[in-house]
């Protein structure tokens, strides 16, 4: 029950953060490091990424740990811009600190987790081990 809860509110964040991209694109875009080409496009390509996690989070069923691995690595891959933030304290979004920007890098391992934990991604890997171990 709480991980479904936990699930359901991860995907409806992704929603509204992907939609994000689409309404607040300068404030996303301050966020894209200088050496990522085409910074709007990456913008506007990660925000239908986070529509397309938040709906997946929410509807599928059968795959749910693949989709949870999906999402953990999505909230790898951007992290750079995170860090980029922070390196040059670009204001986005009222992190307009050091300590602000340094908490956000710090939650940033907690929506892995989240991802792997409401989805059952660590706990289908654990089994899926057992399995191999147990049949070699």
């Amino acid at each position: 029950m709480i991980t479904t809860l936990a699930r359901l509110l991860l995907g409806v964040f992704l929603l509204f953060a992907g939609v994000g991209h689409f309404i607040s694109l300068e404030e996303f875009t301050a966020q894209v490091p200088p050496w990522m080409p085409a910074p709007e496009f990456v913008v506007y390509a990660s925000g239908v990424v986070e529509i397309a996690l938040g709906l997946a989070l929410i509807v599928v069923r059968k795959q749910r740990a693949i989709v949870g691995w999906v999402v953990a690595a999505f909230f790898v891959i951007v992290f750079p811009g995170n860090i980029w933030q922070f390196i040059e304290a670009r204001d986005a979004f009222g992190l307009d600190s050091d300590l602000a920007r340094g908490v956000r890098l710090i939650f940033q391992p907690v929506l892995v987790i989240w991802a792997l934990w409401c989805t059952g991604a660590w706990t289908a890997a654990r089994e899926a081990w057992r399995a191999r171990q147990e049949s070699a």
